[in-house]
């Protein structure tokens, strides 16, 4: 059951992620306050896969930027007597963001964040199948390393998904 949770889990976060009031819905709106170095992401920009960037640069072709979906940790706490699951979902989004120089390259990832962290704002509230997110998140930018098109540099944002089921 614990892992049905996590795919659920998963899946719920890629269609926020990808739906209308998307990224690209937040990516829209900063381009439009003035920041143009975000391009808007295609659908096969997330995945759902946990997966080191070097791995990934070597065992496929990767679009950046990438978005990079999976459950970190599954917790049942059983706050509410006499359901098989009640507990959280720990979720984690990878944003990595890699081009040939230096410069802009942390001022893209942010601004991709920045439409990210949007989404999960917006997405307060019931997601429906005995799901919830309150709205807390977390935002970790790594340095700059060598790979993907020559620099690249990951921002991890982890939140916590409420599930309740019987």
């Amino acid at each position: 059951m614990a892992a049905k949770i996590g795919s659920a889990a998963t899946v719920k976060v890629i269609q926020r992620i990808t739906g209308p009031a998307g990224v690209n819905s937040g990516l829209a709106a900063l381009k439009q306050a003035g920041n143009a170095l975000a391009s808007p992401l295609e659908t096969a920009q997330v995945r759902s896969q946990n997966v080191a960037p070097d791995v990934a640069d070597r065992s496929t072709t990767v679009q950046y930027p990438a978005m990079n979906v999976y459950c970190e940790k599954i917790v049942n706490t059983l706050k509410e007597k006499f359901r098989t699951f009640s507990g959280g979902v720990q979720m984690a989004i990878e944003l990595r963001h890699s081009q040939d120089r230096l410069d802009g390259l942390q001022d893209a990832l942010e601004l991709y964040t920045d439409a990210l962290t949007q989404v999960l704002n917006v997405g307060r509230g019931d997601w429906g199948d005995g799901m919830f997110y309150g709205g807390a998140y977390e935002v970790a930018f790594g340095p700059v390393k060598k790979g993907g098109k020559n620099y690249i540099q990951v921002a991890k944002v982890t939140f916590e998904i409420g599930v309740s089921r019987s």
